[in-house]
């Protein structure tokens, strides 16, 4: 009851990248690049293991972008050809691949990091990827030329890849879908349908992570545009409640989302942010207790785990290690009160 995970990435050690930076470059490459990401990764486990994450992940150390990162061995996406387009309706730029032919997994993108964490944590472990919507929205398309197409296309990549990473021993296989927030129409005319396709006949456990993204200043600045209640989730919820995916990620740590619509997602595990990702300010854990009994009303318990808002990668290495105490011993307060230490 109330076990403790994270939404995404973790900070990367200054060896790896530069500190406090989205997106930052290595600092190094070949085979001291690749040594560096293993070593990153059993840092980001230890520090898990350290704070009493109970489902820990490798915390996105060995990739740059949460999107392209994943897209770079996939056929048919070109990094040669970027441009810079409007991502998000347009809430800012980004500078982004194109897709210029059909698309091929002619090899495992992430088998060899998720056989290194399964090799080197007994915990159970959870692995991101993108989402189908939010990759068609982070890329150019100049050979589909429809949406709702490419993103079937991409369903079918992210699930070929899923089913393979299952078999390594993988317990969760989360999807970052940021864009669910912004094309609601989109997720119900065709969003639900392929994070269908995309987790189609997976026997590990399926999470798909909707906040409102990092902190960062477009971000920040695109919130404070959304008045006193953030009802996007009241649009897109029923459809995940009706939806064959098995958890939902949500934001709640200093966010205005009405707690009261997480009920809309009867049936469904919820991953409550308790940690507010834009802030360098480390939570309290009374403070995540507070949030996390806020909920209790509209998600039982026993369907309830306490998680980050979003990745921490821009934050001080130290402050992330603060948060990750305080959500962990800020679950372990509510849990006593509920008799179930």
């Amino acid at each position: 009851m109330l076990l403790t995970t994270i939404a995404g990435s973790l900070p990367k050690p200054s060896w790896l990248a530069k500190p406090r930076v989205l997106w930052a470059p290595w600092n190094l490459s070949g085979p001291a690049l690749a040594e560096a990401k293993r070593d990153a990764v059993l840092v980001a486990l230890g520090e898990q293991v350290a704070a009493g994450i109970d489902i820990v992940s490798d915390g996105e150390q060995s990739r740059l972008h949460f999107v392209h990162g994943f897209l770079e061995a996939i056929d048919g996406v070109d990094f040669t050809r970027r441009v810079t387009i409007g991502i998000r309706a347009d809430r800012y730029k980004a500078e982004v691949p194109t897709v210029t032919g059909p698309l091929v997994r002619r090899r495992s993108v992430h088998a060899e990091e998720v056989a290194f964490a399964r090799a080197h944590t007994t915990k159970k472990l959870k692995f991101t990827v993108p989402g189908p919507m939010t990759i068609v929205d982070t890329l150019a398309d100049e050979h589909y030329r429809d949406r709702r197409r490419l993103a079937m296309e991409f369903a079918r990549v992210i699930n070929e890849e899923a089913r393979e990473l299952a078999a390594l021993g993988l317990d969760w296989r989360q999807l970052d879908e940021p864009a669910f927030n912004v094309y609601m129409d989109d997720v119900r005319a065709w969003g639900i349908e392929a994070l269908h396709r995309a987790v189609e006949g997976l026997s590990c456990k399926t999470a798909v992570h909707i906040c409102y993204g990092y902190g960062i200043k477009a971000n920040t600045d695109w919130k404070a545009t959304l008045g006193s209640e953030w009802r996007q989730y009241e649009e897109t919820f029923p459809a995940l409640a009706a939806s064959r995916i098995d958890q939902v990620s949500v934001e709640c740590a200093n966010s205005r989302v009405p707690v009261s619509l997480l009920g809309l997602l009867k049936g469904k595990d919820v991953l409550v942010g308790a940690v507010d990702v834009a802030t360098d300010k480390v939570e309290t854990p009374a403070e995540v207790a507070a949030t996390i009994r806020s909920v209790l009303p509209y998600v039982p318990p026993e369907r309830l785990y306490p998680c980050t808002n979003c990745g921490m990668v821009p934050l001080d290495r130290a402050v992330a290690r603060g948060k990750l105490r305080a959500l962990v011993e800020g679950a372990a307060l509510v849990r006593r009160e509920l008799g179930a230490a």
